[in-house]
């Protein structure tokens, strides 16, 4: 396949992927009660927390930063943090412990009733993201899963499951970092109207 042959039919399989969220009413309300518990918890004094492994952890960063630094317009900070991205907890929790507890044990820590706690996995089968969304739901929070299709292993753990109608781990990762752009514009328009 040619270079240009390649970067239409990604293209093309990224737009079905994002058109076929917009057409369903389930995942459009699902994404928006998310934002709605977001808002809700931040104006409560909760806290958002965020993790996931790789390409998931690097987006739990992403969305974690729109919320500290800003979106679309100048605002006040809003509490939230990636769990992945302290790699002196991670580790030695995992040699410790187990890499299975490396964020159950941060939740553990870190989580208060009424905060809001997404864990993101494509395949929803990370066992320690599923692991860390039960901690949380049991400490009181409210729990969020974004997966793919295949993710209702995970699901089970979440209050609100967003599950992107592909197979595909890059077109899920584009489909969460695009529901994470979505929940923070959301938010900051309701709570800095």
């Amino acid at each position: 396949m040619e270079g240009k042959e390649t970067i239409r039919k990604r293209l093309e399989e990224s737009s079905r992927v994002k058109l076929e969220m917009a057409a369903s009413p389930g995942l459009v309300e699902a994404i928006e009660r998310a934002a709605e518990a977001i808002a809700d918890s931040l104006r409560s004094g909760g806290k958002l927390v965020l993790f996931g492994n790789g390409g998931s952890a690097a987006d739990a960063q992403h969305i974690a930063c729109e919320f500290v630094g800003r979106f679309g317009k100048e605002r006040g900070a809003l509490p939230a943090i990636a769990l992945n991205t302290n790699t002196s907890c991670l580790t030695a929790i995992a040699n410790d412990y187990s890499f299975d507890i490396v964020f159950e044990r941060q939740v553990r820590a870190l989580v208060r009733n009424g905060d809001v706690v997404i864990g993101i996995s494509t395949s929803g089968r990370s066992r320690n993201v599923i692991l860390g969304l039960k901690a949380a739901k049991g400490l009181g929070a409210f729990t969020v899963g974004l997966t793919g299709a295949a993710g209702d292993e995970m699901c089970k753990e979440c209050d609100i499951c967003i599950k992107v109608p592909s197979t595909s781990t890059p077109r899920i990762q584009e489909a969460h970092i695009t529901v994470g752009h979505i929940m923070s514009e959301l938010v900051e328009s309701w709570l800095f109207p």
